[in-house]
């Protein structure tokens, strides 16, 4: 048993006797701060190195390099301790593996080490980017040398119920709420082609944030739109039907089953498009256009041309050619980006086609490059392809801002005339402008939400843009009242309301309310200046707090797993779910901007 000499700890406070004869247990008074406790020559040393938790605080006397002086110590009295443990031949329980020694380790072996366990369990390195890496790797630090961690069964059991819990009381928070605001359902799924499964996970959005909801996993493919709509109606029960305004989805050949007997059962809910998916579906068919379809099969040939040249003469032409499948735009307008990225690459393409090696290479070859030469040396194949990238730029612009965590409904459609009105300043010959301009219009009611129309109209910060005339948009405020009010009566008081609200009648005219429009969030203004109007202000507020678009949950989607293997993994079906929920929950308070971990309580 190593001497009381050895515990520099002793000289660092005053003490006044023991307890029990032999006990190792003291009264004692630390000589920086003056504070009073009993324990053991482990509690002192909690208290001078800053530990919390073994029934003492760190001393508040002690500054940082005083501190690290103790640690010195402590790491010295701990080396000499084993030492003599090594001599005495006598054998521990631990397993001895090569690494360096942890009680006076560099930050480059905890680096290594770090890796080494990201390398050898096969985890994806992203982790190390997660916010609840970090917190726990302050967490271990601040608790210092002696941390061990739960037990598998431990992190599946208590701590999984724990989590479980706290994320629950955090939704009941957010859900109290959506009787003001309402909520939009999003759902998003695929087909697990290795497996012959359907995987779903439904996500519940408002103004107080983004949660996750539930998975399920459909095995049976030839019944997943039934199954589907069977998990949705359930879903829409948990959260109150009248609580929920839409449902965005995108769940590929399922969508229309499930609309169809959702929109019978609850004829009040809005079965909407994703818009970040409507708008890349509407720029493809602005690609399929005739005056525009050319200059895309051009770039393409070049591409082909200028990628089997590079396989010839790659340290000619170094430049990648492929592009990123993460680019906004290959997102947005896939047959339009290889155009981008040829505009991009002009001037080395036209280098290289004037280079003897390029000669050479046609000359070797049985095809006839020579229209593709041509096209890149002259000019009418660029001009037309900078007038496509400047009608496509306004729309990536418009698919950049659709974020899950804004309420962007009532900005939609202004998205739109900003888009079309930008693509007009081009210099678009009349008729291809006017194709373009049908081509819009006729897809906007199947592509879109009436609910955009409805939002338009009632967001104060457009107020007076003429939507009354616009044919689209008040289609869709019709079709809105139809779903929203069954009741015609009903129906009438929201148009005279509406009007009472263009016309700028009573508290909706007040200075304070005109001044305001623009300055205040819509939600907000319609809560404050909206009061004269109530049925209108109730629409107003739940039509304006929704989301528009899928993207944020595709993103934090996690493949959970076939649910129905579960006994594989050691855990039962409810724990497996319970993983799946916290899992998902956890991934999306993590996305958020604003996000912060839990402080730790340290005493310094």
């Amino acid at each position: 048993m190593p001497s009381e000499s050895d515990k520099w700890g002793w000289k660092h406070v005053s003490v006044f006797g023991g307890f029990d004869k032999g006990s190792g247990t003291k009264k004692w008074k630390c000589n920086h701060c003056n504070l009073r406790y009993n324990g053991s020559y482990s509690r002192v040393r909690a208290h001078l190195l800053g530990f919390s938790g073994v029934g003492v605080k760190g001393c508040p006397a002690i500054d940082r390099s005083l501190r690290e002086a103790f640690q010195i110590l402590e790491e010295e009295r701990v080396s000499r301790r084993k030492k003599r443990t090594t001599g005495t031949g006598k054998h521990t329980k631990r397993v001895r593996t090569s690494r360096p020694n942890l009680s006076c380790v560099a930050k480059e072996d905890v680096d290594e080490i770090l890796a080494r366990f990201f390398f050898a369990d096969g985890l994806n390195a992203t982790i190390i980017n997660s916010p609840y890496f970090h917190e726990m790797i302050k967490a271990v630090t601040a608790f210092g040398p002696g941390y061990e961690p739960p037990s598998m069964h431990e992190l599946y059991d208590c701590f999984l119920s724990k989590e479980k819990e706290r994320i629950e009381k955090s939704v009941a928070l957010v859900r109290e709420s959506l009787p003001h605001t309402g909520c939009t359902l999003l759902c998003v799924g695929r087909l697990d082609g290795m497996l012959g499964s359907f995987q779903v996970n439904i996500f519940v959005s408002s103004p107080r944030g983004l949660s996750f909801l539930k998975a399920i996993t459909v095995n049976n493919v030839e019944v997943t739109g039934n199954s589907v709509a069977g998990v949705l109606s359930n879903a829409i029960m948990e959260v109150e039907p009248t609580n929920v305004v839409q449902i965005i989805s995108h769940l590929g050949h399922t969508n229309t089953f499930s609309e169809s007997h959702i929109l019978s059962e609850f004829p009040h809910i809005f079965w909407s498009p994703c818009t970040s998916n409507s708008i890349r579906i509407l720029m493809e068919e602005i690609a399929e256009l005739d005056w525009i379809k050319p200059v895309i099969l051009w770039a393409k040939d070049i591409e082909k041309c200028m990628i089997t040249f590079q396989r010839c003469y790659p340290s000619v032409f170094t430049l990648n050619l492929k592009g990123s499948s993460e680019s906004l735009f290959a997102r947005i307008a896939s047959s339009c980006y290889v155009v981008q990225k040829l505009l991009e690459l002009k001037q080395e393409f036209q280098e290289v086609v004037l280079r003897e090696e390029w000669k050479q290479w046609k000359l070797s070859i049985a095809e006839d490059v020579e229209s593709v030469e041509a096209a890149i040396l002259g000019e009418d194949f660029w001009s037309r392809a900078h007038l496509l990238s400047q009608i496509c730029e306004p729309f990536v612009r418009f698919f950049a801002v659709l974020n899950i965590d804004r309420c962007v409904m009532g900005d939609v459609h202004e998205w739109r005339i900003q888009a079309f009105d930008a693509v007009k300043s081009k210099g678009i010959d009349t008729v291809a402008m006017n194709q373009l301009e049908v081509l819009i219009e006729n897809r906007w009611d199947v592509l879109f939400s009436p609910l955009h129309s409805a939002a338009y109209i009632l967001n104060p910060r457009y107020f007076g843009r003429g939507q009354a005339k616009d044919k689209i948009i008040m289609r869709g405020w019709k079709t809105t009242l139809e779903g929203y009010e069954c009741d015609s009566a009903s129906r009438r008081v929201l148009r005279e309301q509406l009007s009472s609200y263009l016309r700028l009648e009573g508290s909706l005219g007040e200075e304070d309310a005109v001044d305001c429009r623009d300055k205040m969030d819509p939600v907000a203004w319609w809560e404050n200046f909206g009061f004269e109007v109530p049925q209108l202000q109730t629409l107003a507020i739940k039509v304006l707090s929704q989301v528009s678009s899928v993207t944020m949950c595709e993103e934090i989607w996690q493949d959970n797993g076939n649910l129905c293997q579960e006994p594989a993994t050691g855990l039962g079906l409810e724990r497996m779910e319970d993983l799946v929920y916290v899992q998902n929950n956890l991934k999306l308070q993590g996305h958020k901007s604003d996000f912060h971990a839990p402080h730790l309580t340290t005493e310094t």
